[in-house]
């Protein structure tokens, strides 16, 4: 018998019984059989896997190390084998198997956990059988992230959506403010900061993660030095450290410029803010029970809000 069609549910079923009760006897009574039936399908396993699964010369039926790792690995595969059955089930009734969500990184972490948490009581106060997955983006790269397909949902696009194959509303308005570290050279700069004084100190940036779409930079002026960094939180650093200038939410960095850590500056540019969306694809058809439980929170003021000023919890 080959490997694959020995390890049968119901031989994993069998091997839990066996070591459950003790003996082979006790065992056939529980699953309706008799015994020699019993000890004929454990010699048909033994015989495909090529192992002694229990000790002969014990009277009870004791597992050798083989059994004991195939009785751990049996019961594992059929705790997985049930949740596969309930989710199939789930799924039938309007749940996506998956819904991966690729949210900007100047979104707030604070406030997508609480959506997460929110998430998996939303079925009547059971989890979903939808596997959420999250990615980061930064600019064109979140968008990039739903028109290619990896991602069913994005949070905090900006500007407007790159094609037609794309559904998004308002998210909310995102301000930005520049900032440096007090021992910075541009602290003791009158103010607004000029673009020639500012050329000459770099600037911090958060590398766009886009790879098809046009990447885009934001508030770096021609020929200035830029310090790539991968995550706002990395750019918030960087700016603490004095390693750079440059401009971040302001609900990330007020407790720092109250703390001292950070000084906010006034530029040429005035005041800067832009609108941030959510956006997700038009496959056509109406939005599974997962896709369209996230889509209802997001529309709600509170959530918006949350999620573009809840930034407590960065350093």
């Amino acid at each position: 018998m080959d490997k694959r069609h020995a390890l049968t549910p119901e031989a994993l079923t069998m091997m839990d019984t066996i070591a459950r009760t003790g003996s082979f006897a006790a065992a056939a009574r529980e699953l309706g059989k008799v015994p020699s039936a019993l000890t004929y399908n454990v010699r048909q396993l033994e015989e495909a896997l090529d192992v002694l699964l229990f000790d002969r010369r014990s009277r009870q039926a004791e597992l050798t190390a083989a059994g004991r790792e195939l009785l751990q690995e049996g019961r594992r595969l059929l705790q997985e084998l049930d949740a596969v059955a309930h989710r199939v089930r789930r799924v039938a009734t309007g749940w996506e198997s998956e819904l991966t969500i690729v949210f900007d990184d100047a979104v707030a972490r604070p406030a997508l956990f609480d959506l997460m948490e929110a998430f998996y009581t939303a079925a009547e106060g059971k989890a979903p059988p939808t596997r959420l997955r999250f990615m980061t983006g930064v600019l064109s790269g979140t968008w990039e992230a739903l028109v290619s397909g990896q991602a069913d949902l994005a949070i905090g696009v900006s500007s407007h959506p790159p094609s037609s194959s794309t559904y998004s509303e308002p998210l909310g308005e995102l301000e930005l403010i520049f900032c440096v570290a007090p021992h910075h050279p541009l602290a003791k700069e009158a103010e607004p900061l000029q673009a020639d004084v500012i050329v000459k100190h770099r600037i911090i940036t958060v590398a766009d993660t886009a790879r098809t779409l046009p990447a885009r930079t934001v508030g770096v002026v021609p020929g200035q030095d830029v310090l790539a960094l991968p995550s706002m939180a990395a750019k918030l650093e960087g700016l603490i450290r004095g390693l750079g200038c440059g401009a971040l939410p302001v609900s990330m960095v007020e407790r720092h410029i109250e703390a001292g850590r950070l000084v906010h500056k006034a530029t040429f540019e005035g005041r800067r803010a832009g609108p941030m969306h959510f956006a997700w694809r038009n496959s056509g058809q109406q939005p599974g029970l997962a896709l369209a439980w996230w889509l209802q929170q997001l529309r709600s003021p509170a959530t918006q809000h949350a999620l573009l000023e809840r930034h407590e919890g960065l350093r």
